[in-house]
């Protein structure tokens, strides 16, 4: 989206004499909810032919530990050319205080962009978004879309750093922090829906949400055919076919319990048996209810 001459636009190459360096605690880790990302891909997705890519504010939370949750983010107007990048300032801050107004406890975090390119202009609005959050350091989520050749789809998290003795806003190297994908029970049943229609090419339907018992019933197949792959793993590394994992080792002590007494104790056999009759209670509200709906319709008739 081109910005006119009459706009509030500042080009913020000239924006700061220096680079703002934050005394706040460098962000550790960066957890980043589904809204967020379909608010990005909505945004690249309605962009101008002209754009290479887009850029918005990461609106969210900190821990007092380094933690950063983004949870919603909103597109950012602004134009680059081979001479300058600029900003639209105030309908960001507007954005940002409409927001703010609605959600009180989220803050500026950082900002977006899509694709992996991090030129000199990115480090210009890294040290623009490093004054918004300050005194805290601002993360950089850079969504790759996948479209380009020889790229794979992602989501990577940046923090800026200063190089050079006398720091300028264009000298800034990027750090990757660990970055991933954090949602609720709640946002599961949603996402799911979204991914099954995505793996149904060539159905351009759209499925309609499945029900509790349908959910369950998923969940539980989900789990035996993940409990399947585990037993076809520990055989096969038990038979020497494959070489075992130390780290996937660990997480099947976690998963199973800290030490084999708890197998020896029988606990894993309580929890298999508390699945087992959720599963047949499951099964057997699905027999009520069809015999419900069919004594309905003998009714009916």
């Amino acid at each position: 989206m081109p910005l006119g001459p009459p706009s509030s636009a500042v080009f913020i190459q000239n924006a700061a004499p220096g680079f703002i360096s934050t005394p706040g605690r460098t962000p550790t880790s960066v957890s980043v909810h589904p809204v967020a990302l379909f608010s990005i891909l909505d945004h690249y997705l309605r962009r101008t032919d002209a754009q290479e890519r887009v850029i918005g504010t990461l609106l969210g939370t900190r821990s007092d530990n380094g933690e950063v949750e983004v949870r919603s983010s909103f597109a950012v107007l602004h134009s680059e050319t081979a001479e300058q990048v600029a900003v639209d300032m105030e309908y960001h801050r507007t954005m940002y205080d409409l927001h703010h107004k609605v959600h009180p406890k989220e803050v500026i975090v950082g900002w977006y962009s899509t694709g992996s390119n991090l030129n000199t202009y990115s480090a210009l609005i890294q040290n623009f978004y490093s004054q918004e959050t300050a005194p805290h350091q601002a993360i950089h989520l850079a969504l790759n879309t996948g479209i380009e050749e020889g790229q794979q789809p992602g989501v990577q998290a940046y923090v800026g750093s200063p190089v050079g003795v006398n720091p300028k806003p264009e000298n800034c190297v990027f750090v990757p922090i660990p970055c991933e994908l954090r949602f609720n029970d709640a946002e599961r049943s949603g996402l799911d829906l979204l991914t099954s229609n995505l793996s149904q090419t060539g159905n351009a339907t759209f499925t309609n949400p499945t029900s509790d018992l349908e959910l369950l019933e998923r969940s539980l197949v989900s789990v035996s055919e993940m409990l399947d792959r585990v037993l076809s793993y520990v055989q096969s590394v038990l038979s020497g076919e494959v070489k075992g994992d130390a780290a996937v080792g660990r997480y099947l002590m976690d998963a199973l319990g800290p030490s084999t007494e708890d197998l020896e104790k029988g606990e894993f056999n309580s929890h298999l048996q508390d699945t087992l009759m959720v599963s047949y209670l499951a099964n057997l509200v699905r027999s009520q209810a069809e015999v419900s709906s069919r004594l309905a319709l003998v009714k009916a008739s």
